[in-house]
């Protein structure tokens, strides 16, 4: 089917349920960042495969909405005949289809893929116009996505606690207190990474992202009830593992089991940014009463505990490895003839080769960003999405990439020189450096939140004129998401603390559109400082032990603090890293880590 049949095909199902619009998001039923295979329906209906966006298809027209990161990806894969392009921030969805339906339309909506927060808003929003917001017991996309991909099942992994930390009898009873303090009889869990973090599981069922997908009831007396597909658990002692008053039911069991806390009258909190609008339309249905509050599960899931950052330690210098390994090849590859057979497809394959010999290597934790050149300058580029650049026309090249593996999770940028760098490529990378080295000796008072270290690592670039528009650090899970919250560093970020075990990453950048990109990001753990002063103060660990590219530093751009750091940071590469090469490998290391 083409993308103009496909659009025939949908609009036909509204005609005939008497809808005027149909909101297509790219979401899944538990509303995570990654989503599996056969929940694209937003790429199925358009060809734009971008990891955030939403569509509205309306009786005459249809718009799809996507960010900054995406705006030249979605002219290159969606046709303007069929969709006119818009801002999902500066011009949402909502405000699009208040412009464009009268009063007295009906707007279809699958409740599934759509939050409990956003369905309240939308619902206010639309009927100030007029408007009627209607949800679907049947996504019309699915019932003419006649090659839909099956779900996958791959089995589930019991993760010990060698790996965890923490058994998840002692997780449970920790949070559940938490419930029967505020009167809560049970928590619904919607998201994979809590539900995976709690119970001490794992899965493959997204590329990337190891956890199983599943649905979780918490009650007030520690036990849960795990709402999941049960063959991924087969010839797995689950109730042995989490707790015997953990137990299985298949995911189409969900329904009754809210309708039955409703039935009880009970009290049942959910995260209305997370929980899907489905969900809690069941349960009030059913009589329950519901209490909005933050997932319970995603702070203590954020820090961290001792054998988790252990692990975290072990992954990143097993990753560096992998990574020097890489750049060591990239070298030697271009003084070889030929360099241009190697492209960023080429590349980025190379590294992955690296890693999977690795024999704790799972699989990436996220795609590969490998760039050449114009194409660093769009921050989630995909050479997947159209031909790659081919080696030897540029002057910088940026690889931003990362692993999973059973004790942690991985996520490094380096921006390494390719060809002839000019003085201000090199001016530009050591002013993003000397950002990156000034965020990562930050030392600040309990309470602080990433909103307020986020200017450490812009204020080189913003002294001369330069700035970058993306956050500065993002949380990292333990061998689950690459992205987790609720802690960030971002201008626009989170005022949730830093603190003990948190994992962030430290990527400040630059970006010139048609020319290059630059990015320097290391992972970081949060542990306390030991000072002499009267206030509790915390710092960062460094976590990330790969060089930073000599060539295109400029040490008129740097304090002598700075140049300590560097010099610092590369003595302990060396030391931590070169016992692990040999030969080509070993002596570039020793090449890459000598004193500026």
């Amino acid at each position: 089917m083409t993308y103009a049949t496909r659009l025939a095909a949908v609009r036909d199902s509204l005609k005939q349920q008497g809808l005027d619009a149909f909101i297509v998001p790219h979401d899944d039923e538990h509303l995570g960042e990654y989503i599996p295979p056969h929940a694209e329906r937003l790429d199925w209906i358009s060809g734009f495969n971008g990891s955030a966006g939403a569509a509205v298809v309306l009786a005459d027209k249809a718009a799809i909405f996507v960010d900054g990161r995406y705006t030249v990806q979605v002219r290159h894969q969606c046709d303007p005949a069929l969709f006119e392009f818009r801002h999902l921030i500066s011009d949402p969805f909502l405000d699009w289809i208040a412009e464009h339906l009268q009063a007295g339309s009906r707007v279809g909506f699958d409740p599934k893929l759509h939050s409990r927060g956003w369905h309240q808003t939308a619902e206010t929003r639309l009927a100030e116009k007029g408007i009627q917001l209607v949800p679907l017991a049947e996504n019309p996309i699915d019932r003419h996505w006649h090659d839909r991909p099956a779900p996958e099942r791959r089995p589930a992994l019991l993760l010990d606690q060698e790996y965890s930390g923490q058994h998840s009898e002692a997780k449970r009873h920790r949070i559940a207190e938490t419930l029967k303090a505020r009167g809560v009889d049970a928590q619904l869990l919607t998201q994979a990474e809590p539900i995976n973090w709690l119970l001490n599981i794992r899965g493959r069922d997204i590329p990337c992202l190891p956890a199983v997908l599943s649905f979780a009831l918490l009650h007030q007396n520690g036990a849960v009830q795990l709402f999941a597909d049960p063959a991924k658990f087969e010839g797995l002692d689950l109730a042995g593992h989490s707790g015997k008053d953990v137990t299985l039911a298949p995911m189409a069991e969900l329904e009754q089991a809210l309708a039955t806390l409703g039935a009880n009258g009970a009290r049942v909190q959910l995260d209305p940014a997370t929980a899907n609008a489905w969900s809690a339309l069941v349960l009030e249905r059913a009589g329950a009463e519901l209490v909005p509050a933050e997932d319970p599960c995603m702070l203590p899931k954020a820090c961290k505990n001792p054998v988790e950052v252990h692990g975290s330690r072990a992954a990143h210098l097993r990753d560096a490895v992998a990574v020097c390994r890489f750049l060591a090849w990239l070298d030697r590859r271009l003084a070889e003839p030929h360099p241009e057979r190697e492209d960023e497809g080429t590349l980025a394959d190379r590294l992955e080769a690296f890693r999977a010999e690795l024999p704790e290597f799972v699989e990436p934790s996220f795609s590969t960003i490998s760039a050449l050149g114009p194409n660093a300058a769009m921050c989630h580029y995909r050479h997947s999405n159209g031909t790659p650049r081919q080696l030897g026309q540029d002057a910088i090249y940026l690889v931003d990439s990362g692993g999973q593996y059973l004790d942690g999770t991985t996520d490094i940028t380096r921006t390494v020189a390719v060809g002839e760098p000019d003085a201000e490529i090199a001016k530009l990378f050591t002013l993003v450096l000397r950002g990156h080295i000034d965020l990562a000796c930050a030392r600040f008072p309990a309470g602080t939140g990433g909103l307020q270290l986020d200017a450490l690592a812009r204020l080189p670039l913003w002294q001369q004129g330069y700035n970058f528009d993306h956050g500065t650090g993002h949380g990292v899970g333990h061998f689950l998401s690459v992205h987790e919250g609720p802690q960030r560093i971002s201008p626009k970020g989170s005022m949730v603390p830093l603190t003990t075990g948190m994992i962030v990453s430290n990527e400040p950048g630059y970006y010139r559109e048609d020319a290059f990109g630059i990015r320097c990001e290391n992972l970081e753990v949060v542990r306390p400082a030991d000072t002499d002063g009267d206030i509790p103060v915390f710092e960062f660990e460094n976590l990330t032990w790969v060089p930073f590219d000599r060539r295109l530093i400029d040490l008129a751009w740097l304090e002598p603090k700075h140049v300590q750091w560097l010099n610092h940071y590369h003595a302990q590469v060396w030391e931590k890293v070169g016992p692990n090469l040999a030969g080509d490998d070993l002596a570039w290391l020793e090449q890459a880590t000598r004193p500026q």
